[in-house]
């Protein structure tokens, strides 16, 4: 993944949250104070959840806005949270990776199937939340090409 879009700015180690709305937020909050978008696209991302989960399994949440929240997003640029000890995500869902998602101009695709064929493998959701520095999880998502 090109570092325009991760970078060591972007990821938080050894998070905790209350609830899934605090680490929602948190998650948006990042994609706003490194410039990809618009502080708007945090509303858009809760009502993403609220009209459907951005739990994925295998502990891990992909955070997105709503299709209307595109003009928010200034360019594509990628959060992650670690959350070792986990958030709950209602219906039993436990979250200890949360993936934020800002694409611009259809990039987003590109950059789902990448977090995809990283997140598919168990071991490797084990390594992001075991991960014990920023270029620990930037060189997992480096190896997806």
């Amino acid at each position: 993944m090109s570092n325009q879009i991760l970078t060591k700015d972007n990821i938080v180690l050894h998070a905790s949250f209350l609830n899934k709305e605090e680490a929602i937020r948190a998650t948006g909050q990042i994609l706003v104070e490194q410039g990809y978008v618009e502080p708007s696209y945090i509303e858009k991302m809760l009502e993403r959840e609220e009209l459907t989960s951005t739990y994925m399994g295998n502990f891990v949440a992909i955070p997105h806005g709503t299709e209307d929240a595109k003009k928010s997003v200034k360019c594509s640029g990628l959060s992650i949270i670690q959350v070792p000890h986990g958030v709950d995500f209602g219906d039993g869902n436990v979250v200890k990776v949360l993936i934020g998602i800002a694409g611009k101009d259809g990039e987003h695709l590109d950059i789902l199937s990448q977090i995809a064929i990283v997140c598919s493998e168990e071991e490797n959701i084990q390594r992001v939340v075991e991960a014990s520095s920023a270029d620990e999880i930037i060189n997992l998502f480096s190896e997806v090409k």
